[in-house]
C-alpha cells in the first residue's frame, strides 16, 4: 500500500482561501467512490492561524503506479481543478506501508 500525503498554501483573501478548501474537500471526500484504485481519503483544513499551510490530504492506493491513475483519473482533474487561480505551494510525500 502506498500513502499519498499532499499539502496546499493556497493564496487569496482568507475567505477566499476557506471557499476554495472547503470546495477541494468536499470534491476530494467524493473521490473514493469515482476512482477504483483509491482505497481512502482523507482531508483536513488547517485550524491553526499561526500555521501557513490550508489544506492536507492523504490518500491510500495499492501500489505506487496507482498514485498515476489516481491523478489522472477525471474525477480526481477536476477537483484539482477547483484550486484554479489559488494554488500556491504544494508540497508532497508517496510512501509505502
Amino acid at each position: 500500500m502506498v500513502k499519498h500525503i499532499v499539502t496546499f498554501r493556497l493564496t487569496g483573501t482568507d475567505e477566499e482561501r476557506a471557499r476554495v478548501a472547503a470546495a477541494f474537500r468536499d470534491a476530494l471526500l467524493a473521490l473514493p467512490a469515482q476512482i477504483d484504485v483509491l482505497q481512502s481519503m482523507e482531508v483536513g483544513i488547517n485550524e491553526n492561524p499561526a500555521e501557513s499551510w490550508d489544506v492536507v490530504l492523504t490518500a491510500v492506493v495499492p501500489t505506487l503506479a496507482d498514485v498515476a491513475v489516481y491523478a489522472n483519473h477525471p474525477a480526481h482533474v477536476a477537483a484539482a481543478a477547483l484550486l484554479a487561480g489559488h494554488k500556491g505551494d504544494r508540497a508532497c510525500v508517496d510512501y509505502e506501508f
